[in-house]
Formats: structure tokens, C-alpha cells, sequence
């Protein structure tokens, strides 16, 4: 497949921030640049030649328990899977800021663009530069006050999810648990709706993929913008915590939201297991699903590269044609495979962020 019949993908979720924090390497921008090890999923190399062309990248602070795990959960699911323990504000801050400065740094090199605006989204993807949302996965390092917010903002901040898959003071995320509903505990505090609210009013996204149902309840009633899960799966199909029921489908399609497709192994999978060799047929099945119940405007792609287990069919970004090609082969027409790919996420932002 030539470069010219690669159709662009934006990207829901990444995590490669994370893994460029970590690495030993001290020149991070030369590390994602020149290629990083054979076990990451993102790098520019790997993006040139998978067509990905953006999307949002997250900054996550782990458990400590998680910190030399994968890094964004653990590696064995049960029934009983309890919540990782809330991280401390100093420490969140701390790694917050880390994980920032090396997209910042990304940015001022010109490997990748900070994006404000979805017009900005559109200037980088066409100068073939990577079109960066910068996103925080879980706001431990905000405050009470949000006064952290508005500065996370004003040097770019442009999505939000207001919990990961543990508490904090503002609500609670779902456990990895399998089989399990993601009604796993309380909603949102008053400090959580205040969040929400605010992020509508200053124009950032929220990020439902890793809150519990009666969070998304409380989002629902409060926010004024459409419900969006950046990385996530049909729980009909995947019984996981961190998949979506039909009802949360249906009321995303009813905001005008939309879904991003995870390519974590356990969330495809039927019997909830980590393989390698999951199949590009499941993720047709959660696709067909979810443009069931979203409709050909409601479906993107969130690969959760680089804090996933990613089928061997797709491997990593320089995959990602393959599931274009998935998508060709079962008869989804050029239009829909473009939308899926990357219009629908520039006119979810549009909506969203501006």
C-alpha cells in the first residue's frame, strides 16, 4: 500500500507520553523521533508509515503498584478486581508536568503540532505533521479550586477524563473487572460537577471512558456538550467494567456524542482475556455495534497505543491500514471508513473544543 491510498487516522487515545517519561533515554525528542523499542506502539517512524495522522495524547500518572506495569492497568482481571488507592496532588502534579514538557518539547521541535483548535487539527494534518490534543487521564493534579484547570488550559489543555480506573475527589472510575457492569460505585462529588461544568464553559472535552455509571449518570444531566468515551467497547459483546452498555450507547447517540473503538485485547474479547492473536474480527463486530447504536457520526478510532494490549494483526501504528482494509473487506463503503477514521473525531472537537 503506497503512502498516496493510506487513509489518515486521528487517533481517540494514546499513551506514548508515558512511555517517553519512562525511558531511560534522556533526549525524548530523538527517542520518538529516530525510533523507540520494538514493544512500543507510537513513534514517528511507526505513524508515517500507519498513516496516523493526530490524536489525543494523554498524560497519566500511575499507581504505584502499576508503575512497571503496563501503563494503564494491570495484567489480570477478576470478578473482585479492586480500585487502585487515590495518588496524592504534589505527586500527580509532579508527573503531570513531566509528561507535558515532553509534548511541549515534541511541539517545539516540529515532530508533532499542539493543537488548540480544530482548525488547528486541520493546518497539521496538512503539512503531514502530527496533530497533537494534549489530554490528562485522570485529574489528580487538579485541585479543588480548578485553578490548576485554567492553567493546564492556557497552555493547552483540551481534553479531560475526570477519574482513571481509581477514586479521586471528584468521582470514581471502574475497576478492571471482568465479568462486571460499570455500576461499580458513587458518582460525582460536587467538586466532580463543578469540573464538568467548567470544562464546558472553558471548551474542553470530557473524557466518560473510565467512569463508573453513575458518573456518567451525573455527566449526562450536567454537561451541555455531547458524551464522548475517548477509548472504549460494547459491554454485550465484552462483559468488562470498562465497556459501555446499551443504555450508555443510546444516550450518547442522543447528545450527538461518539465512541472511540479500544484495541485492548481483554475489551474485544468475549471471555475478557489478554491474546495476541484476537482477531480483526472482533473489532468488526464492536465496530458494527456501535454504528448500530451511534450511527455513522458517533464511531471513531482509540487505540489506547502504548498502555494496551494490541491484537499481532494491527501490532502498532504502522498497522493501522490493516483495519481500513478490515473495514474495505466487510463492505463499508469509502465515505463511512472515512468518517470512522478521522472526521468524525475533528467534528466531535469541533463541537467541543472549537
Amino acid at each position: 500500500m503506497t503512502e498516496r491510498t493510506m487513509v489518515p487516522i486521528f487517533d481517540g487515545h494514546n499513551d506514548v507520553l508515558y512511555r517517553l517519561h519512562t525511558a531511560q533515554e534522556a533526549d525524548k525528542v530523538r527517542l520518538f523521533t529516530q525510533g523507540a523499542p520494538a514493544h512500543w506502539h507510537i513513534d514517528l517512524p511507526r505513524a508515517k508509515r500507519g498513516g496516523f495522522a493526530g490524536g489525543m495524547f494523554a498524560v497519566f500518572t500511575p499507581s504505584p503498584e502499576l508503575a512497571d506495569a503496563s501503563p494503564t492497568k494491570p495484567s489480570i482481571y477478576s470478578i473482585n478486581e479492586p480500585l487502585p488507592p487515590a495518588l496524592p496532588l504534589d505527586e500527580a502534579r509532579v508527573m503531570t508536568i513531566a509528561m507535558a514538557s515532553i509534548l511541549f518539547d515534541l511541539d517545539r521541535a516540529g515532530v508533532v503540532s499542539l493543537c488548540r483548535t480544530t482548525a488547528d487539527i486541520q493546518a497539521a494534518m496538512e503539512k503531514d505533521i502530527i496533530a497533537a490534543i494534549f489530554h490528562i487521564e485522570g485529574a489528580e493534579s487538579i485541585d479543588r479550586d480548578l485553578t490548576m484547570l485554567e492553567a493546564l488550559h492556557a497552555v493547552g489543555l483540551r481534553s479531560i477524563g475526570p477519574v482513571w480506573s481509581r477514586p479521586n475527589i471528584f468521582g470514581h472510575g471502574v475497576p478492571f473487572r471482568y465479568p462486571s457492569s460499570p455500576d461499580t460505585g458513587p458518582g460525582l462529588t460536587e467538586v466532580g460537577k463543578a469540573l464538568v461544568r467548567t470544562c464546558n464553559q472553558m471548551g474542553i472535552l470530557v473524557d466518560l471512558s473510565h467512569l463508573n455509571e453513575k458518573g456518567f449518570r451525573d455527566v449526562l444531566a450536567l454537561s451541555d456538550a455531547p458524551l464522548v468515551a475517548t477509548h472504549s467497547n460494547v459491554h454485550r459483546i465484552c462483559p468488562h467494567a470498562r465497556n459501555l452498555t446499551h443504555w450508555q450507547l443510546g444516550a450518547i447517540r442522543e447528545t450527538g456524542g461518539m465512541v472511540g473503538l479500544n484495541f485492548e485485547t481483554s475489551f474485544l474479547s468475549p471471555d475478557g482475556r489478554e491474546s495476541a492473536d484476537t482477531g480483526l474480527d472482533l473489532m468488526l463486530r464492536h465496530t458494527d455495534e456501535l454504528l448500530e447504536w451511534l450511527g455513522e457520526d458517533g464511531v471513531g478510532m482509540g487505540s489506547d497505543f502504548d498502555g494496551a494490549s494490541i491484537p499481532d494483526v494491527v501490532e502498532d501504528a504502522s498497522g493501522l491500514q490493516r483495519i481500513i482494509e478490515a473495514f474495505r473487506g466487510h463492505g463499508y463503503g469509502d465515505e463511512l471508513i472515512e468518517k470512522i477514521a478521522w472526521k468524525n473525531w475533528l467534528a466531535m472537537l469541533e463541537k467541543t473544543i472549537g
